[in-house]
């Protein structure tokens, strides 16, 4: 069956870390954490740049992580802005990384493949990339916002929460006091360029992973790339994934989240082309 929304992709399922330590500590599944550990074990990577709380309130961290420790670091999700294209710099030229994971969001990945159409003065950079990994997102909070949400919608101390999550339809917190939000309240707090981006599932990744479509802990899996679907194959193939088949309803489900983000791109691209303003080109259409 043909789906809306999703882009190319090589093969769709269902996965997860077959790592009992990663799987008790990630967001969802820990596809991602697993995918690179494994690459750093078996010298796929040399080093990946990630992101992680840092030690404000849920404010994230970009960071280079070259252990295993400090890929479990990013195990969680942090719902806020992380400007992490910058740690590449540092990856190669100061650290001298020459096989580098890099995971990010939709728009974030998209950057990366803008680097390497057009690699001025960053050859060095995107040609040190082994791996991309894209993060499925709908919207995404200033920090500010996010302590607005929790506090100010939710009336939970953002100190006291110790997971976040937004599936359907809601914004919630794991803590002392757990919390949910209408995500139609909460995304009055969006940065505004989400309103313009149309992409939910980091169609331009190697890989990209995501919970929705998939049972409660275990992720959503496409393999877009042949770089990123052999790699997936030899991370299953050696232990470190367990696999199964993802359900129509499921993939249904994505579709209708992904075809949503889509039409309103497509909707706020109107209106600003309305006032004159610049807008990209509606590449993902």
């Amino acid at each position: 069956m043909a789906y809306q929304g999703f882009g190319k992709y090589k093969e769709v399922l269902s996965a997860r870390s077959a790592d009992e330590e990663i799987r008790n500590i990630a967001q969802d599944g820990g596809t991602t954490t697993a995918l690179l550990c494994f690459a750093l074990e078996t010298g796929f990577i040399d080093g990946a740049v990630l992101t992680k709380k840092s030690s404000r309130e849920w404010v994230p961290a970009q960071y280079v992580a070259t252990t295993r420790d400090e890929i479990l670091q990013s195990a969680k999700s942090v719902y806020a802005l992380s400007p992490s294209l910058y740690r590449l710099k540092e990856a190669t030229r100061e650290r001298a990384l020459s096989k580098v994971g890099y995971v990010g969001l939709p728009c974030q990945i998209e950057a990366v493949r803008k680097m390497q159409l057009y690699p001025f003065g960053a050859r060095d950079i995107v040609e040190s990339l082994a791996l991309v990994i894209g993060i499925f997102c709908f919207e995404n909070f200033y920090p500010e916002s996010l302590k607005a949400i929790v506090e100010g919608l939710g009336e939970e101390p953002l100190e006291d929460v110790v997971r976040m999550r937004c599936a359907s339809g809601k914004f919630r917190t794991e803590g002392e006091k757990g919390i949910i939000v209408p995500l139609k309240q909460a995304s009055r707090y969006i940065q505004d360029g989400d309103r313009i981006c149309p992409d939910l599932v980091s169609e331009w990744a190697d890989i990209s992973a995501g919970s929705v479509g998939s049972d409660p802990g275990w992720n959503t899996v496409f393999l877009r790339t042949k770089k990123g679907h052999d790699f997936f194959q030899q991370a299953t193939g050696a232990g470190a994934i367990e696999t199964k088949e993802i359900s129509e309803e499921g993939l249904k489900a994505l579709e209708k989240l992904a075809v949503a983000k889509k039409d309103r791109a497509k909707k706020h691209i109107a209106k600003r082309e309305e006032l004159g303003l610049y807008v990209t080109r509606d590449i993902y259409y």
